[in-house]
């Protein structure tokens, strides 16, 4: 393979670039280097193509329930989706989550919690309509059983081996003689 090293640095170029290698000896290798070959041609565009529309802002879509949005932006964006408005324990946790900054670990933290928040919630709910659900079907258990029997008994014994420590320190609180 012949590759071309760069020993000197040409102008407008960094450093830090890695030196060009001559990849010609591979098929298509760089077939959509140029524009024109590239199936979105003309779409792509810079800058983007914003001719003749009507607005210079998009018009604000009405907020009729709560929108999260970042600490880091002044407001909500133009357009949001409003079909899984927060609620319950889990909207609370989102509505606390969204009071930190995103370079705040607790703020993802939080959220993905309150996402497993949400999957009880929703498990509820189906209890209370009178909908017993298939947790063993929407967890995927059955494919677990057919394609990865052993990684579900590690899983099994992580989670038996769990209950089974919670079980002994709990045994052991019990037994203690100046409770």
């Amino acid at each position: 393979m012949d590759i071309q090293h760069n020993t000197t640095p040409e102008i407008g170029h960094h450093h830090h670039e890695k030196p060009k290698r001559d990849m010609s000896h591979i098929t298509g290798w760089g077939a959509d280097l140029d524009h024109k070959n590239r199936p979105a041609y003309p779409m792509e565009r810079t800058p983007p193509r914003l001719d003749n529309v009507h607005w210079d802002v998009p018009e604000q879509q009405p907020v009729n329930v709560k929108v999260f949005h970042s600490t880091e932006r002044p407001s909500i964006t133009p357009v949001f989706g409003t079909s899984v408005p927060p609620t319950g324990l889990s909207g609370k946790i989102r509505d606390f989550a969204f009071t930190l900054s995103e370079n705040d670990i607790r703020h993802w933290l939080l959220l993905l919690f309150a996402d497993r928040v949400n999957m009880v919630e929703g498990l509820a709910d189906d209890l209370k309509s009178g909908h017993i659900p298939n947790i063993l079907g929407e967890m995927g258990i059955m494919a677990e059983v057919k394609h990865n029997p052993i990684g579900l008994a590690g899983k099994a014994l992580a989670i038996g081996g769990a209950i089974g420590l919670i079980y002994s320190l709990r045994q052991r609180r019990k037994l203690r003689p100046w409770r």
